[in-house]
């Protein structure tokens, strides 16, 4: 939001994000973006609403946040020298209007030293992020290679967040949302 200068404010909602047994990537982040999202618009009806949540797949393995430390370092050596899938799901509700998307980007990761991987960590940026790595910061320097939305990969995707507008009536001016 900062990044397209549109004001808002953070309204943490009350959701468990728990994934459900056999639930893919993309349904689970967009389940869980709907969930954010509803969990917040009943007390904002008035308003555009956005929540979104995202999970990186390695394998048939779902990256969420790390547990700790030692969670973080073992995605980014499981996630270094090769290829995986961020998942970024998004939800907008404005009234009794609700639109949502998933955006799947490939990601690929250098080969990073143990060393390197350890350092990274100390500094607390993976702690708070999917897959233990935030490509918006010192994550940047594991990235090989986006192919797809690099804003999904951040976690807000831009584009879909576009389309959702326009499927609510809005459009977006530079600093601003209007109607359509």
């Amino acid at each position: 939001m900062q990044l397209l200068r549109l004001s808002f404010s953070v309204a943490p909602p009350a959701v468990e994000e728990r994934r459900a047994p056999g639930e893919g990537p993309a349904d689970y982040v967009e389940r869980m973006a709907r969930a954010k999202v509803l969990a917040v618009a009943g007390r904002r009806p008035a308003e555009l609403t956005v929540a979104g949540d995202t999970v990186v797949a390695l394998d048939d393995a779902v990256l969420e946040k790390p547990e700790g430390t030692d969670g973080a370092a073992a995605m980014l050596s499981a996630l270094s020298g090769r290829a995986h899938t961020v998942y970024s799901g998004i939800a907008l509700a404005r009234g009794e209007l609700l639109g949502s998307a998933v955006v799947a980007t490939a990601v690929v990761f250098g080969s990073a030293t143990r060393e390197a991987i350890e350092a990274y960590v100390a500094t607390g940026e993976p702690l708070d992020k999917a897959g233990g790595y935030g490509i918006q910061g010192c994550g940047a320097a594991f990235v090989e290679r986006v192919e797809g939305d690099f804003y999904g990969v951040m976690g807000f995707p831009v584009a879909a967040f576009m389309k959702l507008l326009g499927a609510l009536g809005l459009k977006y001016r530079p600093g601003r949302l209007e109607p359509r």
